[in-house]
């Protein structure tokens, strides 16, 4: 198998444990994540998680409002240099925050480092997702609805 096939596995890995934590279980990202205290993560809704634990955190609690989430990629563009591989895409899908039903489509970059002989994810970065962010702002309203 080519490196660009091995990362392609690592970021197909990825995704499914970014969709298990799109219906509520972040426990399979750590499976896919290098646990170093240099990896990092800059989500949809902002912010910036630098370290396992910082990054494992940001994931776990946007899997404890998470639910009916499907969220996959197109347009995906690989590049392996040495030990490290990057990749670009179009991220897309849905889920719900809360109950509130969200659409994706943002821009990604994923960067993987081969460690021990495989691939693990050590940079997630995609851009703003207003709708996730409005989403937010109303749960974070005193009377949790919009307009309300």
């Amino acid at each position: 198998m080519s490196a660009e096939d091995e990362v392609r596995k690592a970021s197909e890995q990825f995704y499914a444990a970014l969709n298990r934590m799109a219906n509520g279980d972040a426990g399979p990202l750590a499976e896919v994540w290098s646990h170093s205290p240099t990896v990092t993560t800059m989500h949809p809704i902002g912010g910036r998680e630098v370290g396992w634990d910082a990054v494992r955190g940001s994931f776990e609690q946007v899997a404890q409002l998470s639910s009916d989430g499907q969220i996959g990629l197109k347009d995906q563009r690989i590049q392996v240099v040495g030990d490290m591989a990057f990749e670009v895409a179009i991220e897309q899908g849905h889920l719900k925050i809360s109950g509130h039903p969200v659409t994706l489509e943002h821009r990604v970059t994923n960067i993987y480092q081969r460690v021990s002989g495989a691939w693990k994810i050590v940079h997630h970065h995609t851009d703003l997702s207003a709708a996730m962010l409005e989403v937010l702002s109303r749960l974070q309203s005193p009377s949790g609805t919009a307009g309300a």
